[in-house]
């Protein structure tokens, strides 16, 4: 604690596997910081047993994160050091780590990141496909309604695409991929990142389905799918494209702007902003 000033929030990538890839660093704040808020604290007692780290913890996690993020604002504000770390990889991505994060922006405290492993990042530079561009997904929505909405708005996406998966859902996940995104996509499943049976399985996404249809899945999966190309696009029917007003209403449904959510729309039809937003007036005024 530094008396008479902010502390600071440390958001601190921890191993996706093998418990070695941390920095000096992370562990150094690791050591030294007043408290460290876990998504699972039993999970982050053993990477801390085994750097020999005996900081305080407290949980904090998508259940408690009203709460508990109050109290941990209030702990900086009065000057403490607070490092966030998710189960693996960075905070944030797909955990609430973001939430914390925007509380101690909005609350003027600093806010630095301890980098390090990411499963996603790490898949997409294995996987054999472009590096160009990617847009990261994470988890698909449980519900089929919300999850065809996603795939339906990226089904058009240039860019190579980031799935996470766990394996008890893995094989409905790819059955959505397949009927959303074409069963000859390419796609790469990566499996127990940095572990003694780390593996990579790149071919289609429905081969990948007939694969784990008759090899149960093991591990934590990451999905990397091709975008999408000129004939793909192309090929694909009218009658299963949402229309302009569907897709625009689905990336404000997803959290958009309206400005973003037009470039979007205009971005997957290959037209101009102008002829969205056009179109978004005439839908209002009826």
């Amino acid at each position: 604690m530094t008396l008479g000033q902010t502390g600071q929030l440390y958001l601190c990538a921890t191993p996706i596997g093998n418990l070695a890839d941390i920095t000096y660093r992370a562990v150094e704040m690791l050591r030294t910081a007043d408290v460290i808020a876990a998504e699972d604290t039993r999970h982050t007692r053993g990477l801390l047993a085994h750097y020999d780290i005996h900081t305080p913890m407290t949980s904090y996690h998508e259940h408690n994160k009203e709460t508990k993020g109050a109290e941990l604002i209030a702990r900086m504000q009065a000057g403490d050091t607070v490092v966030c770390v998710s189960d693996a990889g960075l905070p944030g991505i797909a955990d609430p780590g973001g939430d914390l994060a925007r509380r101690a922006i909005a609350a003027g405290i600093r806010v630095t990141p301890l980098p390090g492993a990411n499963a996603a990042l790490s898949a997409l530079i294995c996987a054999g496909l472009p590096l160009e561009g990617f847009t990261f997904v994470g988890f698909l929505p449980r519900k089929e309604k919300k999850r065809r909405e996603v795939l339906a708005r990226v089904a058009a996406y240039p860019e190579t695409l980031i799935f996470y998966e766990a394996p008890h859902r893995l094989k409905e996940t790819l059955a959505a991929l397949a009927d959303g995104l074409g069963e000859e996509r390419r796609a790469c499943a990566a499996r127990e990142l940095t572990k003694k049976f780390e593996e990579f399985r790149r071919t289609t996404l429905g081969e990948l389905l007939a694969y784990y249809r008759e090899n149960e899945p093991r591990g934590e999966f990451v999905l990397i799918v091709a975008g999408a190309d000129e004939a793909h696009v192309g090929a694909v029917d009218d009658t299963q494209e949402m229309s302009l007003a569907e897709r625009y209403e689905a990336h404000l449904a997803a959290g958009l702007d309206k400005k973003e959510a037009m470039r979007r729309t205009a971005q997957e039809l290959g037209i101009s902003r102008r002829d969205v937003y056009q179109a978004v007036l005439v839908g209002d005024a009826e």
